[in-house]
């Protein structure tokens, strides 16, 4: 799709933008509005992930698209350059303002934004029964009659509200009428405003939005317009015009013309709070729910040890509860490949397509599908996690330790999205406003130990530490952070020295997770790892039995096959880590087009999968060489997928860096362990 039209649906489905400030309860909206009628992609030309759905309702078809959470549409950060491009040049058919009402001054700033740039506009003022507990009550009708558009209240949480907002949406898409707001700055700035709206319809300049807009944007300096005016003839002298009389207002009222603009906008949303917000009853004199569980969550002793005891309990409920369901899948495949090479006997199939299918589709995919419960729970509780409001406590509470890195504290934000999957992470520093914070940060990030990983750590620890295999996962978790750690002050030290701006987030108000919401979170990241098992796991372990079949006449999986041949040119690199085989190094070669085929290469390779490959694993391999190659995979060179993310996000210097360091530190590390493992004893 492209952002400069409307997506070709139909001439009967409407398009819905959802615009919000973060942690407004936008993407639980969302889920409301879709349900499982969504997809998840990039928007056009960048790695930021795009959510849309969809629903009906009065036989008119609606295409939803979430927005990037943002708290204006300056298009200084890359959010909201995103959120501003697709409203003014995607051109929705309607937008729905989710407003949170437990902070509705500050939520209503975006509002105002996108009353000025002329935009057919829904307000859903979201967690009205917060509001409604602290015995506040909105107004509704005199805020929608104050700014000349419908405004709904919900409770998304709880589904309040969201057929009415259907409604809304159906209804005032019908009519198609354009709200009259128009916020008035006083005299002084409203003659600016006339002069250079005058001139912008003079020169007939081709910018997008209300030419009202326009002029607003131009006074505070907008670097999206004034590079867009820069460019079409006659645009310089209005920016010079604009200038000059911004400069005559500043020496007149010893104010800039564009705090002058921001302060009268937040001074009327305080007028209009005022006016529209009371109290049914007086407020109890106590501290809320939120505060209390703060008191012990973000204190600065108890923070950071609260948060490893989380990660702690995490994984022990993964391998606890995800264990006994992981053995039933593994029966399931081992009997799929019995059955399947015993019927393909029978019907007189030749030898190698037996192969193919029982060695290498069967054994290779069911070796990395067998651990999707221990991925889902992980998910499942990530999800818990994220809709709680925990994760803005994560990074909270880390931000002194994270500037003693040299790291902005936003960063852990991303670090903390590494444990699911390192791509959806790098993208994720686009919340960091500085240049040098985003690659800091995306260097650092493939050291979070990714899912992907996962497999590779529940095959080693089952095969030989199974009574302590939630403490080594977790210990594993830990020392990638670590290595991320050190490497922060290396790489702080050796490219970079600039002070770390200080932390401001908003954290939001504690949620009781609804049981839709994270199922749809789980199932959406647990549905990438199917579908990766379903393509490129497929596709790799087909590629791997092919060159372990090959040439014609050699014992399969031999060293004198093709992929034989490949290990033993990369395993001598390998044997001062303890796992110097052949099928170890081709493992792990190619493991680089996703971590997860590391499992299913041996898969393919040994011909088995679960409680079969453990057992072979533990003929090629020692506990102490079982123990480096796990650190080995956890450092080493990140999939494919997310170098080609870093290179596109800060450029192929740094991807090809990231290659090299992280795939030597692996080395050395692991080497490092067996051979002072062997001393020791």
């Amino acid at each position: 799709m492209n952002n400069n039209k409307k997506i070709s649906v139909g001439k009967t489905t409407k398009i819905v933008a959802l615009a919000g400030n973060p942690n407004c309860g936008k993407s639980t909206i969302f889920n409301r509005l879709t349900g499982a009628h969504q997809r998840v992609g990039n928007w056009p030309g960048v790695t930021v992930e795009r959510k849309e759905g969809e629903f009906e309702l009065n036989h008119i078809k609606f295409k939803v698209v979430d927005l990037p959470g943002t708290y204006a549409l300056s298009a200084r950060s890359l959010d909201e350059k995103i959120a501003r491009d697709f409203i003014l040049e995607g051109k929705p058919d309607i937008i729905v303002n989710i407003v949170n009402a437990t902070s509705i001054e500050r939520n209503l700033y975006l509002t105002m934004i996108l009353l000025e740039m002329g935009c057919p506009l829904v307000v859903a003022l979201n967690m009205i029964d917060l509001v409604e507990k602290e015995g506040l009550e909105i107004d509704a009708s005199k805020l929608s009659s104050v700014l000349g558009v419908p405004v709904v209240k919900t409770a998304a949480t709880k589904g309040v509200g969201i057929q009415e907002l259907k409604e809304f949406v159906v209804s005032y898409s019908a009519t198609e009428s354009g709200q009259k707001f128009c916020l008035s700055y006083g005299n002084s700035i409203e003659k600016i405003l006339s002069k250079i709206e005058q001139a912008l319809r003079e020169q007939d300049i081709p910018l997008a939005g209300t030419r009202r807009w326009q002029a607003v944007k131009i006074l505070e300096n907008d670097p999206v317009i004034l590079q867009k005016l820069e460019s079409v003839t006659g645009g310089t002298e209005i920016i010079l015009k604009a200038q000059e009389q911004a400069k005559k207002f500043e020496r007149a009222y010893g104010l800039e013309l564009e705090s002058a603009i921001i302060e009268r906008r937040y001074g009327f949303i305080h007028g209009l709070v005022k006016e529209c917000v009371s109290r049914r009853i007086q407020p109890e004199r106590r501290i809320n729910i939120t505060d209390k569980v703060d008191q012990i969550v973000v204190n600065k002793y108890l923070g950071i040890p609260l948060f490893l005891i989380a990660m702690w309990l995490t994984f022990q409920l993964v391998f606890t509860v995800g264990n006994p369901l992981a053995d039933l899948i593994d029966a399931f495949f081992g009997w799929l490949a019995e059955a399947t090479s015993g019927l393909f006997t029978a019907i007189g199939l030749p030898d190698m397509l037996i192969s193919l299918v029982a060695d290498g589709i069967i054994s290779g995919v069911g070796s990395v599908l067998v651990f999707l419960p221990n991925i889902l729970i992980l998910f499942l509780i990530i999800a818990i996690l994220e809709d709680s409001g925990y994760m803005a406590r994560a990074a909270f509470v880390t931000d002194r330790f994270m500037h003693t890195l040299g790291l902005h504290g936003k960063s852990f934000i991303p670090m903390l999205l590494g444990f699911g999957c390192n791509i959806p992470a790098v993208m994720g520093t686009r919340i960091l406003e500085s240049r040098k914070d985003r690659i800091l940060t995306i260097l650092i990030i493939p050291f979070m130990s990714c899912t992907a990983r996962l497999p590779i750590y529940i095959l080693f620890t089952g095969a030989f530490f199974a009574q302590y295999q939630g403490w080594i996962i977790f210990g594993l978790y830990l020392f990638g952070i670590l290595v991320a750690v050190l490497s922060a002050q290396l790489f702080k030290a050796l490219f970079f020295r600039q002070e770390v701006a200080p932390l401001i987030m908003e954290l939001p108000p504690y949620h009781l997770p609804t049981i839709r919401g994270i199922l749809i979170h789980t199932w959406q990241r647990g549905s990438l790892f199917l579908r990766k098992a379903g393509t490129i796991i497929f596709a790799a372990v087909v590629l791997v039995w092919v060159l372990a079949s090959f040439p014609p006449g050699v014992e399969y999986a031999s060293h004198q096959s093709i992929i034989g041949h490949i290990g033993k040119l990369v395993a001598p690199l390998l044997k001062p880590a303890g796992f110097g085989n052949w099928e170890s190094a081709i493992s792990l070669i190619f493991g680089f087009i996703a971590k997860e085929v590391v499992v299913g290469t041996m898969g393919t390779i040994y011909g088995a999968s679960g409680e079969g490959l453990r057992a072979v694993i533990q003929q090629h391999f020692t506990p102490l060489s079982a123990l480096a190659f796990m650190f080995f995979s956890l450092i080493y060179v990140p999939c494919v997928a997310t170098i080609a993310t870093i290179w596109k996000e800060i450029g192929k210097k740094w991807a090809l860096f990231s290659m090299a360091y992280s795939t030597g530190l692996a080395w050395v590390v692991a080497v490092l362990i067996y051979q002072i493992g062997r001393l020791i004893g």
